[in-house]
């Protein structure tokens, strides 16, 4: 393990930050959109409000187990799921990111088709797809500090764009569209909101083996998701509360802004993909490790330029649905063996006295995905966030079903 004191290998909770909200700007700019035009300009304040404190909580903790591990998110899980086991959870982990890369490589390169398609030029979308990706791979293949240099550059300018754009429709003043809204459940709003972002908040150890010190762990947990998460969502939302429109480019068109709003979803892409591909190369090189990180990085932006070019939007939704009930449980199963079992550290050398594949964590998983997927459906009712739900369920079920390693230990030694 590395030592928790600053050094030059670490980050700061600032630095962090700026990554973490480059990742989060396209799903935030894909759903806020979708649910500002179902909520009232009030409720839509508290939800996002209340959205970000949860996942403040949340993201404190699981980043703060990757600050006291020193490891990603797919060797804390070996803990939890046994060696063997926790291969499985990884190919999940490796399927939704990749997911994710290939999703945001297609909008990237669609937007980008819109944007010469205003100038009167006809680009095929394949080929920005493919340009995207060597973007999306120039910025990743040089590890954790160049993705901050990107993020750094990026999120300000991101942020600027924002504000413009929120300038526009404010100065504007379209007619309130209120008899146009769905008005969606205040309980279902909030999750869209946590939801959005939760794979991110289950990952967060990634971001947390990198950063300096405990203290810099929580300073990312709550600019991030109790700050800049609600900030971000509200401004994405406010076009389209505003003018009833279920898209960022459909609310700024009639407002003559459909520019701004285009490149600001390009540079979003941007940010988000170079995450997303960080973190897809710490999973995939769990499963490859004989392989380079840098040729790993380089074959997913091979396969996501395959991808990405085919027509995967109309499995976007069905996607995000998968995400939401799977990997929330991956995280309340690990907080739940942090919280008592390794506060005090990760020692790998006691994988190798513990089963290799733990089936009762398995068990806790599946029973997890089921409340999380019962409760999405509505087939019944708890927090009202089936992401959270189905992470209380897996945290409340490991503990009761879990044994202390030292009796396993025990055990086999006897």
């Amino acid at each position: 393990m590395r030592k928790t004191e600053t050094s030059p290998g670490t980050a700061s909770g600032l630095h962090i930050t700026m990554i973490l909200l480059g990742i989060a700007m396209t799903p935030v700019l894909l759903s806020s959109s979708s649910l500002g035009n179902q909520l009232l300009e009030g409720q839509l304040i508290s939800v996002v409000a209340l959205g970000g404190a949860i996942l403040a909580i949340l993201s404190a903790i699981t980043i703060s187990v990757g600050e006291k591990a020193r490891l990603p998110t797919y060797g804390i899980v070996k803990f939890s799921f046994g060696n063997k086991g926790a291969i499985a959870i990884n190919i999940l982990m490796a399927i939704s990111l990749f997911g994710w890369i290939s999703v945001t490589a297609n909008m990237f390169g669609h937007t980008v088709q819109d944007l010469f398609a205003q100038q009167g030029v006809s680009v095929p979308a394949p080929l920005l797809v493919a340009i995207g990706c060597v973007i999306f791979t120039i910025s990743t293949a040089f590890g954790f500090a160049v993705l901050g240099k990107v993020a750094q550059l990026a999120v300000p300018v991101i942020g600027l764009m924002l504000c413009y754009i929120l300038s526009v429709v404010l100065d504007t003043q379209p007619a309130p569209v209120t008899e146009a809204l769905n008005g969606m459940e205040t309980g279902v709003a909030v999750s869209s909101v946590v939801g959005t972002i939760i794979v991110l908040v289950a990952t967060l150890p990634d971001f947390g083996s990198f950063v300096h010190n405990r203290k810099h762990a929580l300073i990312a947990a709550v600019l991030t998701f109790m700050v800049a998460y609600p900030l971000l969502f509200w401004a994405g939302a406010t076009p389209s509360n505003i003018t009833g429109q279920g898209s960022l480019l459909g609310a700024m068109a009639p407002l003559g802004a459909a520019l701004p709003a285009a490149l600001l979803l390009v540079f979003a892409c941007v940010t988000g993909n170079a995450g997303n591909m960080f973190q897809g190369t710490l999973v995939v090189s769990t499963l490859l490790e004989r392989i380079p990180k840098w040729q790993i990085t380089i074959a997913l932006g091979v396969l996501a330029t395959v991808v990405g070019s085919m027509d995967i939007m109309s499995w976007f939704i069905p996607f995000l649905l998968f995400l939401g009930i799977a990997t929330p449980p991956v995280a309340g199963i690990y907080i739940a063996d942090f919280l008592r079992y390794r506060s005090q550290g990760y020692d790998e050398q006691l994988l190798a006295q513990e089963p290799t594949i733990k089936w009762s964590t398995f068990v806790v998983w599946v029973l997890g995905s089921l409340v999380g997927f019962l409760t999405a459906n509505g087939v019944i009712t708890l927090t009202m966030i089936p992401s959270l739900d189905s992470i209380l369920v897996a945290s409340l079920g490991y503990l009761a079903l879990s044994r202390r390693p030292a009796l396993i230990a025990n055990e086999r030694a006897n």
